[in-house]
């Protein structure tokens, strides 16, 4: 059964090149976030090609994915439609293909559609329905979390006027770096990434150093990180680290070479949110709050932390992972609302925000 012949409201519309003027957002004046070096080479990556070859495989390959990634601007275009290549179709068993491979778009900070291939390809060709109006407003469009994008082009409406977006209220990002939930999955849409979230609601610009299965506190990251320009940074990879041992054995080192660099610069500990209770678990929180007490001791008036036992809460804890690790949207939304009010604390503490 097709499900688009009898609700059409499945129905993917195609951008018409008859109705609209396309332009690349390679172009000013889109601006492109959260990749921290597309300024330099244009390409759609979170991490360049030649800052790589020390990385592990699994993080150079998951480089290309653009989770974190953002196009904005203001236009009076009634219309925004999207082109775009990305790598693959983007399928997961877990993971709506929307959050894998797709994009979202918010108008004023408000969500408003998606764009995703209607075929299960890599090209996506998306005209949507609903109008936005003819004022100017402030569009976002969120990149895929899990896929990467080779292309993409902006449709508005013939003589529409796009301009530049506002600037944030801060300049420098908010870097997290951490696991395949900090990467974004399982989130419905890119953005319900947590990350993305705070983004929204401190109108803070960040980079999303999730890598799935791939972040374990190398050195080598540590040292690529530090040498990014930012303005707080999130320290979240317990779910990647292979044992507790392997915790207490980075976790403290990696922070030390943060810190070496941006010596001032707020830093927030989190430890993993679910199987809270089990002994490992337990030994991996403790181990991460080591770090953060060393540093009190040490004088340093800039670290947070978190325990993960309490981002989730109590009330339908159970209703928060898609398969008992990977946050659906309301797991997304409870981590949002626990991590986002220490970084404002942060920011402003800091006299940032």
């Amino acid at each position: 059964m097709d499900i688009k012949k009898i609700d059409r409201n499945f129905v993917i519309k195609s951008a018409s090149d008859e109705e609209l003027n396309f332009y690349s957002v390679k172009d000013a004046p889109f601006v492109v976030d959260g990749l921290y070096w597309f300024n330099e080479d244009k390409e759609f990556v979170r991490i360049k090609t030649d800052d790589r070859h020390n990385l592990s495989e699994g993080v150079s390959a998951l480089a290309d994915h653009t989770s974190g990634g953002c196009v904005r601007f203001k236009t009076n275009s009634n219309v925004v439609a999207i082109k775009a290549t990305v790598l693959d179709n983007g399928t997961m068993n877990h993971m709506t293909r929307v959050g894998s491979a797709g994009f979202d778009i918010y108008v004023n900070n408000e969500f408003k559609y998606m764009a995703v291939s209607a075929d299960q390809s890599d090209k996506i060709d998306c005209m949507p329905t609903i109008r936005l109006g003819n004022e100017e407003k402030e569009i976002t469009i969120n990149f895929p979390l899990y896929n990467g994008v080779k292309e993409l082009y902006i449709g508005l409406e013939k003589g529409a006027i796009v301009s530049a977006p506002s600037a944030y209220k801060i300049d420098k990002p908010v870097l997290f770096y951490g696991s395949s939930i900090t990467q974004g999955g399982c989130a419905s849409r890119p953005g319900n990434s947590y990350t993305t979230m705070i983004s929204r609601w401190l109108d803070v610009p960040v980079i999303n150093f999730g890598f799935s299965g791939n972040a374990k506190g190398e050195i080598e990251m540590a040292e690529l990180i530090a040498s990014i320009d930012m303005s707080c940074f999130v320290m979240d990879y317990d779910h990647n680290a292979p044992t507790p041992e392997h915790l207490e054995k980075t976790h403290e080192p990696f922070f030390k070479i943060i810190r070496e660099k941006h010596p001032d610069m707020p830093v927030i500990f989190i430890s993993r949110a679910n199987e809270c209770d089990l002994p490992a678990t337990v030994k991996r929180c403790e181990a991460i709050y080591a770090t953060y007490q060393n540093a009190l001791s040490n004088g340093d008036k800039n670290v947070y932390f978190l325990n993960g036992k309490d981002i989730y809460t109590d009330e339908d804890r159970d209703a928060c992972t898609v398969d008992g690790c990977h946050p659906n949207d309301l797991g997304f939304y409870r981590m949002g609302k626990a991590i986002c009010p220490i970084v404002e604390k942060a920011l402003k503490n800091s006299n940032i925000l």
